[in-house]
């Protein structure tokens, strides 16, 4: 299965770098290079900025009815192209190739939604207090946008960024990661190929901190959108703030899961089983603190693991694969870290544990019982697949633990009871939280965290407002 070398986009043109730089894409099933993907400098930058600011100018003064349209037509590409683009994906970040294929179907919906919501920014006549004046409240695209994304979901995380800009007349640059180059190029390309002008949307790889330190004071940029970690999400954050740059920030979690006496065991085992083990566990919402009542906790927790040995780990273009390789070699050694603390902390393993031999960057499903509260497991965030259980005894327990860190984006409870749910809605300091299902985020629904997990929102009609001036008009009739 062929894999092509991914180049940047700029001005509508896809190009290799000024300088001719490029860096090499490996795959985490082989650890063998599949690819190179073009590294941008400066003057790389300078053109996109300034095409960008030329494609901003023409893509806000189409009316949201021919955008919408125009995305629609993207939409329909991907869903075209949502195979292939599936197998890139999978070679490139190592997931299975079913979840690799939902992601890209789900970026079609993902598009069209926002498609739509783009006709429905609405601004407002206010009634003044004289009839010799007309009051308006406009809404407008607050100009140029820069994105960072990740490469643990590299349509995903992109497809909102720039479904958002473009539904608002904004126009987008978008630094992808450099790991994962080819799945959001295709995401991209789709764009190209439906009709969005030169310079509305570009694509651009390299050093993410000569790209960052560089777009988000430069002054054709008016908006920056960033999902990573919290440490370099505060670093880009603050460098925004020093320009007067509006930012949304998605950033790390520890997600707590509570599953409480009355829980269906089956049912929290099963949904939480399969949202903590997607994606090998390298997911910004991924279930990672278990907190069960002690009345419950073995039977928890030999459940869970033997779901997770369940599991079949290996390639993700091989057959029936239901968990591929960590992204990169340094998740392994995150993960031989975490378990090496844990153990000595006097946690127990319950399943897993090791990284399975010696090729690729393949990690065994893991569960962990009986772990302490100072162990970094229940501190750091592990982005992997190990989960991490301790017991607790009053549901009030439970939530304060839940609350302990500075993270707050998702989580996750099981209950029968009513009761339960709606202390849980009201006490539970996160973003996002799930009761008695696995993570569904959708389009519609606001997407994103509180405290040190971020701030804005990459879903729902909030999202649109990041994007957009709200002005104050009054006329008087002279």
């Amino acid at each position: 299965m062929s894999y092509p070398n991914t180049q940047l986009l700029i001005a509508g043109e896809w190009q290799e770098a000024a300088d001719g730089r490029t860096l090499p894409v490996f795959n985490p099933a082989t650890g063998d290079e599949i690819g190179r993907v073009a590294h941008a400098g400066i003057a790389d930058l300078d053109r996109a900025l300034a095409a960008a600011q030329k494609g901003f100018e023409t893509w806000r003064d189409i009316p949201a009815i021919e955008r919408a349209k125009t995305m629609r037509r993207a939409a329909a590409l991907m869903r075209e192209r949502a195979d292939g683009i599936a197998a890139l994906l999978t070679q490139e970040q190592g997931k299975p190739l079913v979840e690799a294929r939902l992601e890209a179907m789900a970026a079609a919906d993902i598009i069209e939604w926002f498609a739509d919501e783009g006709m429905r920014v609405y601004g407002r006549i206010v009634p003044s207090r004289t009839l010799a004046v007309r009051q308006m409240v406009l809404k407008d695209p607050v100009g140029p946008v820069a994105a960072f994304t990740p490469w643990n979901f590299p349509i995903n995380q992109a497809v909102r960024k720039v479904s958002a800009a473009l539904a608002t007349g904004c126009s987008i640059i978008v630094k992808a990661a450099e790991e994962t180059p080819a799945a959001p190029a295709a995401l991209i390309r789709a764009f190209v190929d439906a009709g969005v002008p030169a310079g509305a949307i570009g694509l651009v790889y390299g050093n993410p901190a000569e790209i960052s330190g560089y777009l988000i004071p430069h002054p054709v940029i008016r908006k920056i959108s960033f999902t990573g970690s919290t440490v370099v999400g505060k670093q880009l954050a603050a460098l925004a703030g020093q320009h007067m740059k509006r930012v949304t920030m998605e950033l790390g979690g520890h997600a707590p899961v509570i599953v409480t006496d009355d829980a269906d065991i089956d049912l929290a085992v099963k949904s939480a089983g399969a949202a903590k083990f997607r994606n090998a566990g390298q997911v910004c919402i991924s279930p990672t603190r278990f907190l069960v009542h002690e009345s419950i906790r073995g039977d928890f927790t030999a459940a869970l693991a033997a779901h997770a040995r369940n599991l079949k780990v290996g390639d993700g273009l091989a057959d029936g694969t239901q968990m591929g390789p960590l992204a990169n070699p340094r998740r392994l050694t995150a993960m031989a870290e975490v378990m090496q603390d844990a153990l000595q902390r006097g946690a127990t393993v319950a399943t897993g544990g090791a990284r399975i031999g010696d090729t690729g960057n393949f990690f065994a499903p893991t569960v962990l019982d009986d772990v302490p509260l100072g162990a970094k497991v229940f501190n750091d965030e592990p982005f992997g697949p190990v989960a991490a259980v301790r017991g607790f005894n009053t549901l009030e327990e439970a939530i304060a633990e839940a609350n302990r860190l500075p993270y707050g984006l998702a989580g996750y409870a099981f209950t029968r009871s009513l009761k339960n749910a709606h202390l849980l809605a009201q006490r539970v300091e996160v973003g996002m939280l799930w009761v008695n299902q696995p993570a569904l985020p959708s389009a519609e629904m606001p997407f994103g965290g509180l405290k040190d997990s971020g701030y804005g929102s990459e879903g729902g009609p909030e999202a649109l407002e990041a994007y957009l001036n709200t002005r104050a008009i009054s006329i008087a009739n002279v």
